[in-house]
């Protein structure tokens, strides 16, 4: 999990944490084949679907905690994490959009959001300064989606569990939403004064 941290970076790239993050970026698009299955003729398979969401969040949880145990926080780390974080929020809306699970609205209104943090890393990396660090708001925004997510997809089944998944999901999935906008306009916030203070000391 990518908070802020002061602690020694190192610039392994075979530990553990890292190791985990790289199959959580696997199994990527293997949870996209699963989800959209059906759409192609084949058999339902959410619940493998959801088998490999519960280990992106398992193993999401341990890289960062298991990281910060063994010190073994690295620059690449700081890289998987992340990539790995939107990879699965992006194949998710694709699916669950495809699949008419997901609102086209919401869908838009989270990649709206992603757009708007491209264009500022742009803007970071043209200065000299590379990404910032995700805040906890962010990481908060994200794990919202990922309980969201799963249970939406619970929520097209049939049964008795369809209408509190889809409860529950929608309400994960508001809170979402608004975080993930919030931090992101909290990061644009921060880079616009980082951008300012580095133009004064100019």
């Amino acid at each position: 999990m990518e908070v802020q941290e002061t602690r020694v970076q190192t610039d392994r790239v075979l530990t553990i944490p890292n190791i985990l993050s790289m199959a959580r970026l696997v199994g990527v698009p293997i949870f996209l084949w699963l989800i959209l299955r059906p759409e192609f003729g084949g058999p339902k398979s959410d619940g493998w679907a959801l088998l490999v969401l519960m280990l992106s969040g398992i193993s999401d949880y341990l890289d960062g905690k298991l990281a910060r145990r063994w010190n073994q926080i690295s620059s690449l780390g700081r890289l998987l994490d992340p990539a790995a974080d939107r990879l699965y929020i992006l194949s998710t809306l694709v699916g669950l959009t495809w699949r008419d699970i997901l609102p086209l609205w919401l869908t838009a209104a989270l990649l709206a959001r992603e757009l708007v943090l491209l264009v500022v890393v742009a803007i970071l990396r043209r200065h000299g300064y590379p990404p910032l660090q995700v805040n906890f708001l962010g990481k908060a925004a994200t794990f919202n989606l990922m309980y969201a997510f799963p249970l939406l997809l619970l929520s097209d089944a049939s049964g008795w569990i369809a209408t509190p998944a889809a409860i529950f999901g929608w309400a994960f999935a508001g809170w979402g939403t608004t975080l993930y906008w919030w931090a992101g306009i909290l990061y644009v916030v921060q880079v616009r004064r980082l951008l300012r203070a580095d133009a004064m000391a100019d």
